[in-house]
């Protein structure tokens, strides 16, 4: 009997251990953020989710519906609740105390397409200098370099500032090419709908056949409701070219239809959500990380390529 019991206990000795580990290796993880309403955020974070799930995290998704404001609020609660890491897709330099609330509290924090700042951990996200000059490249290619452009910009997050700062020093390198407006569209509404008004309003000034040859926008919404209003004023056959950043489901469908809106860029939402997790997971085991900041590659979509 003795030597049954020898022979057994170290059995449960190692199951015990094991279930130890198990239970240790279980995390807690906030990602946060104000813009859930936004298409490429809602598909990183359920791409995160997904990814999370795979490695038996819990995951607590908090959206403060574009309120910065109660974002800092959010994190100094959540900073209480010693959860193992935070997540935020926000602008850093506007949260300041919620990540320093953060720091105290020993929690690391990771930039989910966030700017980089000396308070995250690491910041992934797509390369917005590449993407800006890929569909300004091709503006002014397919205009020849000559030609009106309106840019939609968004200057308060910083991976959608860099795209308009690139676009614009592109732009202006090409001596024909003017930049008719830069306009920051209304979030009251949604980004679409402001969007779609501040077109209208500039089609308006504008209302001259051949005043406007293209539209660069930061990211999907605006393309997508500057081409609404393109249509709404019956100006969709002047052969305005229209391009985004994000390709959204919504902007390839307009793409595959063959009318103004020709061009965006794909990122890659899920590779970003999921470099993310492991990026988290090996700072979790291993306390530091190779790179603070990680680009995920993107690829320039067209008609052609959606066929």
């Amino acid at each position: 009997m003795y030597r049954v019991i020898k022979k057994i206990f170290p059995v449960f000795m190692l199951m015990g251990l094991a279930a130890g580990v198990l239970q240790a290796q279980k995390r807690t993880i906030a990602v946060m953020t104000p813009f859930l309403a936004q298409p490429g955020t809602q598909l990183m974070v359920e791409a995160f989710e997904s990814a999370a799930k795979g490695k038996s995290w819990e995951v607590d998704v908090i959206d403060t519906s574009g309120d910065v404001a109660a974002l800092v609020s959010r994190m100094e609660d959540v900073s209480l609740q010693k959860v193992d890491a935070i997540v935020i897709n926000a602008d850093p330099s506007q949260i300041k105390t919620g990540l320093l609330a953060a720091k105290d509290a020993g929690i690391p924090v990771f930039g989910m397409d966030s700017g980089n700042d000396p308070l995250l951990v690491a910041n992934i996200t797509s390369n917005g200098y590449v993407m800006a000059a890929e569909t300004a490249t091709y503006v002014v290619d397919q205009l020849n370099g000559q030609g009106n452009v309106v840019m939609f910009i968004f200057e308060p997050y910083p991976p959608v500032q860099k795209r308009g700062a690139i676009a614009e020093s592109i732009f202006n390198n090409s001596p024909d090419i003017k930049i008719s407006d830069k306009i920051t569209p209304s979030f009251d509404k949604g980004p679409l709908e402001g969007s779609r008004n501040a077109m209208e309003a500039f089609l308006n000034a504008n209302p001259k056949k051949g005043s406007i040859q293209a539209v660069w926008a930061a990211w999907d919404d605006p393309a997508l409701g500057a081409e609404q209003a393109i249509i709404d004023a019956g100006r969709q056959d002047e052969g305005i070219i229209i391009v985004g950043i994000d390709a959204t489901d919504q902007a390839k469908d307009r793409i595959a239809t063959g009318g103004n809106f020709k061009a965006t860029v794909a990122q890659d939402f899920q590779g970003i959500a999921s470099t993310v997790a492991k990026t988290i997971e090996g700072y979790l085991n291993q306390g530091s990380v190779s790179q603070k900041q990680i680009y995920v590659s993107a690829k320039l979509v067209t008609a052609g390529s959606l066929k």
